[in-house]
């Protein structure tokens, strides 16, 4: 993993950057990850005015305050006449946001083609999103490639994203109430990501105002391994974000965990009895990546 500090990702909001007031509103959101979208969410005719948007944001920012979130852009496709354009507006301008959200990486020449502009200076994180069938086709090569980009560019990626209703059209279906049409995909995107030590962002749930099918689909994400989850409307902000996150008895159950393996470390042994439970190597790791995201998000919350 190139990446060597973990930025949380448990909500990631798309805000329409054709919208100035909604992107200065959504500053003042408390949530990991703000993308100010220059694609599906803004309408062909005003994609210079959400690039104008994005660097009047930009050049807002303030080098010596570090942000309380993680402030991203979502540029257009690499096969759009957008995309140079959006990577030379972001670049041109005084400061740069932490991350790129890439939108449809097909294949590994996709991403040797993001590094082709050479125009940005310092390090970006960068977010693959995978939402067609040739995607998950070629899915290792992409992840293969993605850390030859971070020994080749300025870009880092750090997550690959689940593109839900692209790869639905790519396969000729639609979205359904029970999202089984996505369940291999989902499922397949968190293996290559844990196996490649990236975060992986789950699907959009697209009623925004029905908050229980919102919390279903959202501990079903956590279920499968998603670190986080794309979100659409402030209003989701506070499920996803709560389900992305531990519980008290599972953190206390985790830092117990980690204790009694120390302890039994210094005596010498290997697996030891738990809870009533035999504890090996693999339950620590999952009590440490638990202990993990904590810090990470309370690292956030302190720097607020």
């Amino acid at each position: 993993q190139p990446l060597r500090h973990y930025t949380p990702r448990r909500a990631l909001l798309y805000v329409p950057a054709s919208d100035l007031k909604k992107l200065k509103k959504a500053l003042g959101l408390d949530i990991d990850c703000i993308t100010m979208d220059c694609e599906d969410g803004v309408a062909l005719n005003k994609k210079a005015e959400a690039r104008a948007n994005i660097r009047a944001i930009l050049d807002e920012g303030k080098p010596e305050k570090k942000r309380k979130y993680d402030l991203a852009v979502r540029v257009n496709g690499m096969e759009t006449p957008y995309f140079k354009e959006d990577i030379a507006s972001i670049a041109g301008g005084n400061f740069l946001p932490d991350t790129i959200v890439l939108p449809k990486v097909h294949g590994s020449d996709d991403l040797k083609a993001v590094n082709s502009p050479r125009r940005i200076q310092a390090k970006l994180q960068l977010i693959i999103t995978i939402e067609s069938a040739l995607a998950f086709v070629n899915l290792e090569k992409i992840c293969r490639s993605a850390l030859e980009l971070a020994r080749t560019s300025k870009f880092i990626p750090v997550a690959l994203l689940f593109g839900s209703d692209d790869f639905l059209a790519s396969i000729g279906t639609t979205r359904t109430e029970s999202s089984l049409e996505a369940l291999y995909a989902r499922q397949k995107l968190v293996i290559f990501a844990k196996a490649f030590n990236l975060q992986v962002i789950d699907m959009v749930y697209i009623k925004y105002k029905d908050m229980e099918g919102l919390q279903h689909q959202s501990m079903e994400g956590v279920s499968f391994g998603f670190t986080g989850k794309q979100i659409v409307h402030p209003g989701q902000i506070q499920i996803v974000q709560e389900t992305f996150f531990p519980s008290q008895a599972r953190i206390e159950w985790a830092a117990n965990l980690l204790k009694a393996f120390h302890q039994h470390q210094q005596d010498g042994k290997g697996a030891f009895s738990y809870d009533g439970n035999m504890i090996d190597m693999p339950t620590v790791k999952q009590a440490q990546n638990i202990m993990d995201l904590v810090k990470a998000v309370m690292t956030g919350k302190d720097n607020k």
